[in-house]
């Protein structure tokens, strides 16, 4: 399956996202030494391998994009970066509150693992298809350019349970979230930065509709909500079983800009978790600056986020030691 560069779409996306190249190449993680030319000479056509699947996916659904984006996210908060998250079985994270339903792009991850175990069997981890498939969909999608960093290893086992207590949620305090960050080793910074992720992909009504109505003793609707967006998304959410979407990003929704940023400073974050950023008391301090330096500063975001993905991506695995390259990413060889 190859890319093709007459796709203008693709390509101009690409060129977009190519104005932010990140060379931060090597790095020691709980995984051993990542490298960014980890198969250069076991794997060669790693790249173009990734690039086509991601490419061909977001062709015929530009969301996916955002679904690998948050997939990668997924796996690297529970048991680090290992794959984990793409295993099946009674304690697989697949059925986890936080996935179930939820995430999105198991099928990608597939399609590219089989088109490696033909090219060069046995070599590249499902982890590290998870974090190059998030590099495309983040770069088509008019991101950034970040490096990758791989050598990975598969964890053997995964983590149900961490994954519905580790995983930060749209319904915790920004507070939380970022004790939540913390607990990786990531920092508050991390936290306004990824989660300007959410400049694409869209949400469940079930996610967001506690803001809409009854939400507490003196206000109806939250009143860090623009009104407009709210009776909006209240037309959408009415009547139906919580599955219906709106964009995470009103406007630019398919667009990897800073316009995320530029909706928090006008009440129009879909997510609490998202306005909080901005408005809420424990934000302010911590968040609410860094918040304001990226609505106004498009190429300072696009940097940042690539460096907070690498750091992310650094995340280390406590079963590093009885890791393995999976045949098949839904089950230990």
């Amino acid at each position: 399956m190859e890319y093709s560069r007459s796709d203008h779409r693709a390509s101009s996306r690409l060129l977009v996202g190519a104005v932010v190249l990140l060379c931060l190449c090597a790095a020691a993680s709980g995984q051993g030494q990542l490298s960014c030319n980890y198969y250069k000479a076991s794997c060669p056509n790693l790249d173009s391998i990734v690039q086509a699947r991601v490419s061909a996916a977001m062709k015929a659904e530009a969301r996916m994009g955002a679904s690998l984006l948050r997939l990668h996210f997924h796996d690297c908060f529970v048991n680090g970066c290992d794959g984990s998250i793409l295993l099946d079985g009674p304690d697989s994270e697949k059925l986890a509150l936080p996935n179930l339903n939820s995430v999105r792009g198991y099928e990608v991850i597939d399609a590219i693992k089989a088109d490696l175990e033909t090219a060069c069997p046995g070599v590249v981890s499902c982890a590290d298809v998870v974090a190059y498939a998030a590099k495309y969909g983040v770069l088509l999608s008019g991101g950034p350019d970040y490096d990758v960093r791989l050598g990975r290893k598969d964890g053997p086992v995964a983590n149900q349970s961490g994954a519905n207590s580790n995983l930060p949620s749209p319904f915790n305090s920004i507070t939380v979230i970022t004790q939540k960050f913390k607990d990786v080793g990531l920092s508050t910074k991390d936290v306004v930065v990824l989660s300007g992720a959410h400049t694409i992909g869209r949400s469940r009504c079930v996610l967001f509709r506690s803001r809409l109505a009854n939400f507490s003793a003196t206000d109806s609707v939250d009143p860090t909500l623009d009104s407009a967006l709210a009776s909006s998304l209240q037309q959408l959410c009415s009547g139906g079983d919580g599955n219906q979407t709106a964009d995470l990003d009103a406007g630019s929704a398919d667009a990897f800009d800073n316009h995320y940023y530029k909706n928090l400073l006008a009440n129009k974050g879909l997510l609490s978790s998202d306005q909080g950023l901005f408005s809420s008391p424990d934000g302010v301090n911590a968040t609410r600056a860094l918040v304001q330096a990226y609505s106004a500063n498009s190429q300072r975001f696009l940097y940042d986020f690539g460096v907070s993905m690498v750091r992310m991506g650094n995340i280390p695995s406590p079963n590093a030691s009885a890791g393995q390259i999976r045949t098949k990413c839904s089950a230990v060889n």
